[in-house]
């Protein structure tokens, strides 16, 4: 997908670029669509003959004495008929385009949708879940109407007036046609002005709903924290200080839409006056009858309801392109970790991991990793230790494509992982995070998320592996059990293992560990780490660790510092140095013998 800067969809012409962009949508169903629009001619054209029908009905009458008793029969059927017919093929347009406005919507919906899995992880990061799902929701909303309203509301309302003014100017003098076209003029030219005026209004009202929502969002995310520090009226607070700035926006919003609805009825009201006043004139000097009277009012009224309607469907418009631009902004919001045009699938072939001179900064003035260097061997386990901040965590998300390098190159059996699919090199390897969060499912759901397609065997292997078998069977509905937004259902021992449950079911060559047993208990740890051992034994596993108890199995221990190798060897050895790892090491034993020693 092309790339535009996030200010080009800032409005003003670019918005009719939006517009432009849906046509491929209309295109999918091309057959539809012209058969929609022959429609929408035929309901067009019954409805402007219907005053044509009323002025003979009324003319019947004026001048024919035995009208009084003879009713013109096929009149009013032909009257009734176009009626019908106006509004019946109007209603089996709406039905034939139904398909066409409800794909693109999901055509877009799904776009949108797999855009931002394609995004960084700075991108999500720094995302507000809240304001972002307002945006995809109005968004694809007002797609559906601008499809539906610019083709079947603006474009006949405009072939409706055309038609109309050839009338009056066939049946009547050009002054009725220029006077129905001069009231047009007007009408649409104040509307689009008032309403390019009040848009900043619709946009301020949208960001202050973004911001209230986000905030609601994220407040009752953080639910247990709220609680932890008694904080439910600052919440309730900060929430209805935003909710202020909203209720503003949308006053300034409806008293700007009653200055134009006044404007718009004014201007609509003189243009019917006027007309009728040259109409009852030309009555009075005999050079119309009163059927051409009733026509032209017919006329009047008829072109006053879509005028009306132009209007509305004008500022929804305006509105739903308002909507729209966030929602193209999330489409064409580039992704700064892309596969390459000529990316092949990655081959791991047991999953031999290279560091050659890294160098990685989330920012210029933020460098995190420093000329680093060093070699996993196919099926050796690496620790990575070293305090907080060293970068330890950028190294294995690195290692998994969320960033790429800004120096050196990172291989996999040979393979620079630039050069590969994402897709492929994603499939290679297995992430326990430290902090796992679950989806809003089964348990049963989340463990085959590892393998989608694994059978309910392969599931309970790797939940007898994870050592989670008594723990299901401990709970009434078993692997059916819903675990609950972001799994808070369950404790951090028990998320921990249902990821490490999925990783193992998804069987891959290389293990990335990010302190996979953090949240869990010494007994618990022991027995996993044996798991973890004994799966580990055939990859490549790359483990991150701050309990170093559990990484003094290891191949080969790196101690990073300040984004910099300082230490490299095996626990024997590197206690043997006396050096930051050794200090690291005497300072956690010294950490579990006074948690040992203090009083229960």
């Amino acid at each position: 997908m092309r790339t535009r800067r996030d200010s080009e969809y800032r409005g003003g012409p670019v918005n009719w670029r939006i517009i432009l962009s849906l046509i491929p949508f209309l295109l999918e169903f091309r057959g539809r669509v012209f058969l929609a629009l022959g429609l929408l001619a035929l309901a067009k054209l019954a409805g402007v003959t219907v005053p044509v029908a009323l002025k003979f009905i009324v003319d019947h009458f004026e001048t024919r004495e035995e009208a009084l008793v003879a009713i013109p029969l096929a009149l009013l059927l032909g009257y009734g008929a176009l009626r019908f017919a106006s509004v019946f093929f109007g209603e089996l347009r709406d039905a034939v385009f139904a398909r066409v406005a409800e794909r693109a919507m999901r055509r877009v919906s799904l776009r949108v949708f797999e855009h931002l899995h394609q995004l960084d992880l700075g991108f999500h990061l720094s995302r507000q879940t809240g304001g972002l799902a307002r945006d995809i929701e109005r968004g694809t909303t007002g797609i559906s109407f601008l499809l539906r309203f610019m083709l079947f509301n603006i474009v006949p309302t405009l072939l409706e007036i055309g038609m109309i003014a050839v009338i009056l100017l066939v049946a009547f003098d050009a002054s009725f046609a220029l006077t129905v076209l001069a009231a047009v003029g007007v009408y649409v030219m104040f509307s689009i002005y008032v309403t390019e005026w009040r848009n900043r209004f619709v946009r301020e009202s949208n960001i202050m709903d973004n911001r209230s929502n986000t905030r609601a969002m994220d407040s009752l995310l953080n639910y247990e924290t709220v609680k932890y520090f008694g904080n439910e009226t600052y919440e309730a607070r900060e929430y209805d200080r935003n909710l202020v700035a909203w209720e503003e926006a949308r006053m300034k919003n409806r008293l700007s839409l009653a200055g134009l609805n006044s404007g718009q009825a004014f201007i609509i009201a003189a243009s019917i006056t006027v007309m009728m006043i040259m109409a009852a004139r030309q009555v009075a000097a005999g050079q119309m009858t009163l059927g051409d009277l009733v026509m032209i009012n017919a006329y009047m009224i008829q072109l006053f309801m879509p005028l009306n309607f132009l209007g509305f469907v004008y500022r929804e418009i305006r509105e739903a392109l308002t909507n729209i631009e966030r929602l193209f902004r999330l489409m064409y919001q580039p992704a700064k970790v892309v596969d390459a045009p000529d990316a092949v699938e990655l081959q791991p072939d047991g999953g031999a991991i290279r560091f050659e001179h890294v160098s990685y900064a989330y920012t210029d003035d933020r460098p995190i990793l420093k000329d680093v260097s060093f070699e996993i061997p196919a099926g050796e386990k690496l620790a990575i230790v070293g305090p907080s901040g060293a970068g330890k965590s950028t190294i294995a998300r690195l290692l998994f494509r969320f960033y790429d390098v800004t120096d050196g190159e990172i291989t996999i059996n040979g393979q620079d992982i630039r050069r590969v699919t994402q897709d492929s090199l994603r499939r290679a390897i297995g992430v326990v995070p430290q902090d796992t969060v679950l989806f809003n499912d089964t348990i049963r759901y989340n463990i085959a998320y590892g393998r989608p397609d694994a059978t309910d065997a392969e599931i309970e292997r790797a939940v007898s592996m994870a050592h989670l078998d008594g723990f299901i069977a401990s709970l009434p509905q078993g692997l059916e059990t819903q675990v609950g937004e972001r799994g808070l259902k369950l404790s951090g021992g028990e998320k921990q293992r249902i990821a490490i449950a999925r990783v193992l079911l998804k069987d891959p060559p290389i293990l990335v560990l990010d302190e996979a047993t953090s949240s869990l208990d010494s007994r618990a740890e022991k027995a996993i780490l044996e798991a973890l051992n004994e799966v580990a034994e055939r990859r490549t596993t790359l483990a991150i660790a701050h309990r170093l108890s559990t990484i003094v199995d290891a191949d080969r221990i790196i101690v990073l510092d300040q984004g910099r190798i300082v230490e490299e060897g095996s626990h024997p050895q590197l206690l043997a140095r006396g050096g930051m790892y050794a200090q690291l090491w005497t300072h956690q034993l010294q950490e579990q013998a006074r948690s040992l020693e203090a009083p229960a």
